[in-house]
């Protein structure tokens, strides 16, 4: 093997260990010193879900139409907010991630782009218990479980396509602009309630129907109720659009991270 391809091969084992070595540090920060530790990953999303079904469903009395792939509204929600909290979980705390590792960036040859991977990795633990709670769910309320559940971690690979591409993006200009990850949390917020995650994408009027046609999330969203609920295999055009999105987002976000990395060191 040329020199090159030694060297190559050593930095791929090496970024992997790296990114290992920052999934378990960020998995364990966050619930340092924490009594329910990882538990609380749980906590909130339930909570969070619970308020949802009493609001829509208890208080407005929410009906599902006929083509909800479940009767269900608390399933229909569940399903449907997991992907959501994947993706706004990696996004939002990706924004501040390289000011949190400056230490690191300014005083060693470090890979800055692995931040935002390792924080997509470190999310996705908490993203697989919710799909099993999700699954047993529907076990429980339905007697029955899609077998098509297997397809699910091709749509989590594009769900970190595109979260990994956003949070390179905000990461980066949160380095020179500090208020971006207010600005962040602004958008990541209207962006949910474009996104059919409470409602179904039937009840919103026709002349708005161009938000969710132009929303990755919304297609990511539906995908997810139909794997985890209903035994339909999967639209082509609609994991296309999913891809297409992704990888657009993922290259657009690596070539903005790559040329704004140049002043890291100077500005952190």
């Amino acid at each position: 093997m040329s020199i090159p391809g030694r060297h190559f091969l050593r930095n791929l084992v090496e970024r992997r260990a790296l990114v290992a070595q920052l999934v378990r540090r960020d998995f364990h920060q966050r619930y340092v010193g924490s009594a329910a530790g990882w538990l609380w990953g749980i906590v909130h999303p339930l909570v969070q879900l619970s308020i949802w079904y009493f609001v829509f469903q208890v208080c407005l009395q929410m009906e599902l139409p006929d083509t909800a792939p479940t009767r269900s509204y608390a399933l229909f929600v569940m399903a449907g907010y997991l992907p959501w909290m994947l993706f706004q979980e990696t996004v939002t705390r990706s924004a501040g991630s390289l000011v949190d590792h400056a230490g690191l960036i300014t005083k060693t040859v470090f890979p800055s782009e692995v931040v935002a991977v390792s924080i997509f990795l470190s999310s996705m633990i908490h993203h697989l218990i919710g799909v099993v709670l999700v699954m047993a769910a529907s076990v429980i309320m339905t007697h029955a479980l899609s077998p098509l559940v297997v397809l699910l971690p091709v749509y989590m690979f594009f769900v970190g396509l595109l979260g990994v591409g956003i949070g390179w993006i905000a990461s980066s200009l949160h380095v020179y602009l500090r208020d971006t990850g207010q600005v962040l949390n602004v958008v990541m917020t209207v962006w949910l309630w474009l996104t059919p995650v409470m409602i179904s994408a039937d009840k919103i009027p026709a002349d708005y129907r161009f938000l969710i046609q132009w929303n990755p999330m919304s297609f990511v969203v539906e995908a997810y109720r139909s794997r985890l609920l209903t035994a339909a295999w999967p639209d082509p055009a609609q994991l296309g659009m999913i891809a297409a999105y992704s990888v657009a987002v993922f290259v657009a976000g690596g070539f903005f991270f790559r040329h704004l990395k140049r002043g890291f060191a100077d500005v952190l």
